[in-house]
């Protein structure tokens, strides 16, 4: 699984922003997806995942109510949709893989920078 995420950039306080990460393999159905973020100096944390074959997702509280993760299968591409943006979103936001039953994410994209400032 290779893994492309792309749309970060700079965004005002209050701002929104839709990331998209890209997979390059035959199907996602067997596949959890998610979303994560580390900011520097910090632990990389989870967003939130979605499971690819139902569209269930879960959300940590890290921004709960202000992220919507979402997929489009035809394009095998996951979306994060952020709003009300702070400064403390400022991280790289990665997505990564792995199959169902897993426990760890066996790929990862390479990251897109979130800069949140006015």
């Amino acid at each position: 699984v290779q893994l492309q995420a792309s749309g970060g950039g700079l965004v005002q306080p209050g701002g929104s922003l839709r990331l998209s990460c890209a997979a390059s393999v035959r199907t996602l159905s067997t596949y959890i997806v998610a979303w994560f973020r580390q900011a520097p100096g910090k632990e990389r944390n989870l967003i939130g995942t979605i499971r690819w074959n139902n569209g269930i997702t879960y959300y940590a509280d890290s921004m709960k109510g202000r992220a919507t993760i979402s997929r489009d299968n035809a394009k095998k591409t996951m979306y994060l949709q952020m709003n009300s943006l702070k400064p403390e979103d400022a991280a790289v936001y990665y997505c990564a893989a792995k199959p169902l039953g897993a426990t760890s994410y066996d790929w990862w994209g390479q990251g897109t920078q979130v800069t949140v400032s006015s």
